[in-house]
């Protein structure tokens, strides 16, 4: 029989990179958001909101607040720092800034849709008293959910993770996944090794190491060395 670990999905996102998750008002985003990452790492659109204005539904504020998000998003990711995103997103638009912000910052970009039935989000919603909007406003980010779940691979993702109604939400496990070329937990010493396109003698750099008149490096076959005593007939200078 499998384990609890192993019966449940696993969801890869970048450790060093943009997490956007994208749900209806009540799919559980904020709550997704608490289970799976600091608190430091999330950056919510009703916080920054609440930032900008007397409440966190003042609808006007919008345009500001996601001034401000979109500024701690790219500072936080220009760091080197994971970054997740708790909004709606299900605007095309919005989810195009967020890409285009993790580009700049050469980031990868993750999405973790959560596709919940409109009836559980209103249910959810009802019980909320700092929800003062209307079923139609979920109705309508619903409608704009589905309509871009099929263009969702086309819009510069590295990965879309759908999560399938409120049991699938509640049971996957986040995993961070590092990108091929973070090496953060090499601390060296390193070699640094330049690669001339053709022939440099030992005359071009005697003059800073002392000894080096009969070394060339010439990384072109059939010689492919960098470090060659023309005298000894060895590679890296050493003496028979």
């Amino acid at each position: 029989a499998m384990t609890d670990t192993e019966s449940r999905r696993l969801v890869a996102v970048p450790a060093m990179g943009l997490v956007v998750l994208v749900g209806i008002s009540g799919s559980g985003k904020s709550t997704f958001a608490r289970a799976h990452f600091k608190a430091t790492e999330v950056v919510s659109s009703r916080f920054c909101r609440r930032l900008v204005s007397a409440t966190e539904d003042d609808q006007a504020a919008t345009p500001d607040a996601f001034d401000v998000l979109h500024y701690i998003v790219g500072t936080r990711l220009r760091r080197g720092l994971l970054t997740v995103v708790d909004a709606t997103n299900v605007q095309q638009p919005d989810r195009a800034a967020l890409v285009r912000l993790a580009k700049s910052r050469d980031v990868l970009v993750d999405a973790v849709v959560l596709d919940v039935p409109e009836s559980l989000a209103l249910e959810r919603n009802r019980g909320r008293t700092d929800r003062n909007f209307g079923s139609h406003v979920v109705t309508r980010q619903r409608r704009e959910l589905k309509r871009s779940m099929s263009r969702l691979g086309k819009e510069g993702l590295r990965r879309v993770h759908v999560l399938h109604g409120a049991d699938e939400v509640s049971s996957v496990e986040v995993v961070r996944e590092r990108s091929w070329n973070d090496r953060r937990d090499l601390h060296g010493p390193f070699d640094v090794v330049w690669q001339p396109p053709g022939l440099v003698v030992g005359d071009e750099w005697s003059d800073y190491l002392e000894g080096s008149k009969d070394l060339i490096a010439d990384w072109r076959k059939p010689l492919a060395c960098g470090n060659f005593n023309v005298k000894t007939n060895k590679g890296g200078g050493q003496s028979s």
